[in-house]
């Protein structure tokens, strides 16, 4: 049982809306499904398409807006096209823009941009609660041989210089695309070392590979069960007191396609709880998982029963985690107001 006496038995999850800004991307990873080449099935969404989804989020009664999109994606004219057409010189200018729209809807953005500039990353951080980006893996592996962004030394310099702004952090590792078992306590370590100078991450994310048709690594299996649950029990035992993270609609049990609703998923959540995992991410009933539209999320009802049956407490967060929620150094004015709106006294969600 997951013996964090400060984590205790409540494992948290929010609800969000899920928003691709572009699919267009410079890295060519060998795994990704998401990506896609102009005229190949590409897309970039307008203002009015992004600020419809998120009052229909709203409405909804969710509370995060997910901000996804490729990486540096104006390096292909057609993005630097639609961005003269809406009226914005950069993918940073627009990004800006979205979430103080967002943020004056009532929803809290957590924008995931790749590599970012401290002084992109500033300027993202007056209108977002939280942002992201996977470390994936400290090593440098053939998966990513064609892809400048995924170059480990510039990720951690990219975390790094969150936690000199003070950015409520989220990171964490693909599992299953080519690391070895040290490469995985190594990536952990690196992870640790930053977050014990800044005080900055939020939550590790322990993502298992699903392989995507039409990629490279189409054939390629997921890991193995075991692998994901002795990953995340390595990182609880490398940093007791962080938030860990798996995404459930990629959970696997015994090798096996995850059925859910059934014995199967149930079993799989409380596994990786047992293991020490203490959060599930955020799911949408508006929007898929676009990174991996395969594999369905749960309904947040089938969440929290099987949560409960598992033994634990569910609690809706935000995307900003309670710790720093309760932090204003970590919030700038725009996103403290919303956030205390939202929040109700122990920082989660206000239900």
């Amino acid at each position: 049982m997951n013996s964090n006496p400060q984590l205790g038995r409540e494992i948290s999850y929010s609800r969000n809306v899920f928003l691709p800004i572009t699919n267009l991307c410079r890295n060519y990873c060998l795994y990704c499904g998401f990506r896609r080449d102009p005229n190949d099935d590409a897309r970039f969404m307008s203002p009015e398409e992004v600020l419809e989804l998120a009052e229909r989020a709203k409405a909804a009664g969710c509370s995060e807006a997910l901000l996804t999109l490729g990486e540096r994606p104006e390096v292909h004219a057609d993005v630097r096209e639609k961005l003269e057409k809406f009226g914005y010189e950069s993918t940073i200018d627009y990004l800006e823009d979205l979430c103080k729209h967002i943020l004056e809807l009532g929803l809290l953005p957590h924008t995931n941009a790749g590599l970012l500039s401290g002084r992109e990353l500033r300027r993202l951080r007056q209108f977002n609660a939280s942002m992201g980006l996977m470390l994936e893996c400290a090593a440098e592996l053939p998966a990513h041989r064609n892809s400048p962004g995924k170059d480990p030394r510039l990720r951690l310099e990219v975390i790094e210089i969150a936690g000199k702004l003070r950015i409520p952090f989220t990171t964490g590792l693909l599992i299953g695309v080519g690391e070895t078992h040290e490469d995985r306590v190594l990536s952990l370590l690196a992870i640790r070392e930053l977050h014990e100078r800044y005080d900055h991450i939020q939550e590790i994310i322990i993502q298992p590979f699903a392989p995507k048709p039409n990629t490279p690594m189409a054939n390629c299996p997921r890991p193995s069960t075991k692998e994901l649950l002795t990953t995340v029990v390595m990182a609880r035992s490398l940093m007791p007191e962080m938030n860990i993270q798996v995404p459930p609609n990629l959970l696997d049990y015994n090798g096996g396609v995850v059925q859910l609703g059934g014995c199967r998923f149930e079993k799989a959540v409380k596994a990786v709880l047992l293991a020490g995992a203490n959060d599930f991410g955020g799911i949408s009933s508006l929007t898929p998982d676009f990174i991996n539209p395969d594999d369905p999320w749960p309904s947040v009802a089938e969440l929290r029963a099987t949560i409960e049956r598992a033994g634990f407490v569910p609690r809706e967060r935000l995307p900003i985690y309670p710790r720093y929620a309760k932090d204003k150094r970590f919030m700038s004015r725009e996103v403290r107001k919303v956030v205390q709106e939202l929040a109700d006294k122990d920082g989660y969600f206000a239900c």
